[in-house]
């Protein structure tokens, strides 16, 4: 008989220590916790844990080592109704297992009930089927790694899924192309540090399954929105295949990235799990606790609450469920280096009740947890659920992926009505959300982002096209707000790639010149298409892959997302930790003035004007009101932007003398190049310039 130590209760999971490994796992409703371990040919040793204390079923196994298998068993009772679906014939994963080997293997057996009859128990051992928990060695030479810590107004994020980024990359070795390892070479870093990425946030990393019935149409989840283990790297994403090897690669890419003085952020998925709801398999919550970790009906437990879509929602009212979140975020910060999270349908978290609550024991807990208060911390600020849109509601400490800025800019460059106001809004870091207990940055500005189009297909499609997704084209949303510039996909025809090119460098410009953060889509620098695909999330073929062969084709577009994000890195004007005071406080230094395109100061009736689609900013470097790190002043030069969404050429008549005297050509989207900063004819107060249709002109003003 193996020797059993009581060991501790803390910490959950599996920790090896150098010389043994203690157990513990989290069960309220258990009256049995049985640990398994198996060794290489597959056999199985039942071991049952000797000690709970508070629900923490806890042992200590003098002798197992790093790469060691494992999984449990619970016995306890089957009672639907009342929530509690233990069943000892499934196999689970630990909720705090740092590696998971291996991948499903679908199967009757992963489910409690018959196929043929859902209401009887089915008692197949479900082992042969499961992945394995592995025992990790924690330690890493970390070296000199130090987080960048990159403010956000000088953060521009990059979102990346590691397996689609690589793929294709031709200095990538084949062995590491798909992985972290991948990612972290020399010459992706080299890519990311050329376009100006300071962050780049990652698709799912959390270990995740596959659904039952994607794999069954032959299809995969390539995006990772289905996570069943929160402090597990997913296994799939290494490039060695050795036990527990992923988080050694994991860890080694961060401190790659950070060498580079490029920060990580995980998309996480703490809103629901792979499990889906009371029809899915039973792979760890909910034969461990299925009422702690869920959100169950109050009228008839057998059922989930579903905020997101997925069949459920994780239980953030059980303090057992927001302990694992919050141990999860903080390994993944202390001992995995990274730098923030973006969290995934964000809205559904802060539930309580039904409402989405602001001061929910969430967003408390974040806010008073030493580690976690200190990262970047972005929402995607809507759920599914009722009154789950709440784009602007989120506390101070957190920034939010700003869903109407990406739909007021694809909105006013399409050429829809009465979208001017809201556009300048955009533009200038969205007060009318954030002010006044926020600032510009808790804006993440987007045009495209991997739930979606890419830039080239929101120009080239009027419509999704999701057919190879299997769901007869039901998939995805229909609220795309793209223009197709004429034609449906691709074309021949000159005049319609001319005004798709154009029109990809006028949202890029508006992106990196708008107040807040900036995010781009990985690809989009490349040209990247999805053949119309709005909804990629089982594409894990070349739809969803970045073609890095475009890079020559493309060379003009890569250039001029460099030139955008050179041209911010160096100017504060872009850059503001304030919002604009407008028509200043009385000292007459007007930071921003709004202009028509005769020249003289928007008033309330222009903004009315529905159908007005252009409009001129003057963006005064001289008034900048926010100090710099020392406290001193911050001066810049002055720019002027000519915004022209019309469909006719328009004449621009640069303001009087009091704006500036000379102003000095910067970016002409209707040039399929970027202008030098200092090059070309300089232009005087009074003068016509004019402004292609569908463009936008930059012009500076040195400073005195």
């Amino acid at each position: 008989m193996r020797e059993v130590w009581p060991g501790e209760s803390y910490p959950l999971g599996a920790t090896w220590d150098g010389v043994g490994t203690g157990f513990s796992v989290f069960s309220e409703v258990a009256e049995r916790v049985e640990l398994c371990l198996f060794s290489g040919n597959g056999t199985e040793e039942r071991i049952d844990l000797p000690e709970v204390d508070g629900f923490l079923w806890h042992g200590y196994l003098p002798g197992v080592m790093p790469g060691q298998r494992y999984g449990y068993r619970v016995h306890g009772p089957f009672d639907p109704g009342r929530g509690h679906r233990c069943n000892p014939a499934k196999l689970l994963l630990d909720p705090y297992a740092k590696a998971v080997e291996g991948e499903i293997l679908w199967n009757e057996s992963l489910f409690s009930y018959r196929f043929t009859d859902p209401t009887a128990l089915n008692t197949d051992d479900s082992a042969p089927f499961m992945p394995k928990n592995v025992v990790v060695n924690p330690f890493f030479d970390w070296g000199n790694d130090r987080p960048p810590r990159t403010p956000y107004h000088r953060t521009v994020i990059y979102e990346a899924h590691v397996r689609g980024l690589t793929m294709r990359h031709p200095a990538v070795p084949a062995a590491q192309r798909g992985t972290y390892a991948g990612l972290s070479h020399p010459a992706v870093i080299e890519h990311l540090v050329g376009l100006g990425v300071t962050a780049v946030e990652l698709m799912p990393v959390h270990q995740f399954v596959p659904e039952h019935a994607l794999v069954a149409r032959g299809l995969t989840n390539c995006w990772g929105y289905n996570t069943i283990a929160y402090l597990a790297p997913h296994n799939a994403y290494a490039s060695t295949g050795q036990r527990g090897e992923q988080v050694t690669e994991f860890k080694a890419m961060v401190r790659a990235l950070h060498e580079a003085g490029i920060e990580v952020i995980l998309d996480v998925v703490y809103n629901h799990t792979a499990e889906g709801d009371h029809m899915g398999p039973t792979l760890g919550f909910r034969g461990i606790d299925n009422a702690a970790y869920y959100r169950l009906h109050d009228g008839d437990r057998r059922y989930h609450l579903d905020y997101t879509g997925c069949g459920n929602s994780l239980n953030v009212r059980s303090p057992h469920a927001l302990q694992l979140i919050m141990d999860s975020l903080r390994y993944w910060v202390l001992e995995m280096h990274v730098d923030g999270f973006r969290f995934d349908l964000a809205a559904a978290l802060a539930r309580e009740l039904h409402d989405v609550d602001r001061l929910s024991a969430f967003f408390d807990l974040i806010q008073q947890d030493p580690v976690i208060s200190q990262v970047k911390l972005i929402a995607e600020p809507w759920d599914v659920g009722p009154g789950g849109y709440q784009v602007g509601n989120f506390p101070p400490l957190w920034t939010e992926w700003n869903g109407r800025y990406r739909d007021t800019v694809r909105d006013f460059w399409r050429g829809s009505p009465s979208a001017l106001p809201e556009f300048a809004s955009r533009l200038t870091g969205s007060q009318d959300l954030y002010a006044p207990s926020r600032r510009p940055v808790a804006s993440i500005n987007f045009v495209t982002c991997h739930d979606g189009f890419t830039l080239t297909d929101l120009v080239s499609y009027d419509r999704k096209h999701n057919e190879d997704n299997g769901e007869n084209n039901r998939d995805g949303t229909n609220d795309n707000r793209s223009w197709n510039c004429g034609v449906e996909g691709p074309t021949g025809r000159p005049e319609i790639t001319r005004l798709r090119r154009r029109q990809r460098r006028n949202m890029l410009a508006t992106l990196f010149l708008s107040q807040g953060v900036p995010m781009l889509l990985a690809g989009d620098e490349l040209g990247r298409t999805q053949l119309g695909n709005n909804n990629a999330y089982c594409q894990d073929n070349e739809i969803s892959w970045v073609d890095w062969s475009l890079a020559e084709p493309e060379a003009d577009l890569l250039a001029f997302i460099r030139f955008l994000a050179e041209l911010r890195s160096r100017h504060p004007v872009f850059q503001r930790r304030r919002f604009f005071r407008g028509s200043s406080a009385g000292d007459g230094a007007h930071d921003l003035v709004w202009l028509t395109p005769s020249g003289g100061e928007m008033s309330a009736a222009d903004w009315q004007t529905g159908y007005a689609k252009s409009l001129a900013a003057y963006l005064n470097g001289g008034a900048i009101t926010e100090p710099g790190p020392r406290g001193e002043r911050i001066v810049d030069d002055s720019f002027l932007l000519l915004i022209n969404a019309h469909h006719e050429d328009l004449a621009f008549t640069l303001p009087g003398p009091e704006f500036g005297a000379v102003w000095l050509p910067v970016i002409d989207t209707a040039d399929e190049e970027p202008a030098e900063e200092n090059g070309g004819s300089s232009f005087g107060p009074g003068e016509t310039l004019p402004v292609v249709a569908r463009s936008l002109r930059l012009l500076r003003q040195p400073r005195a």
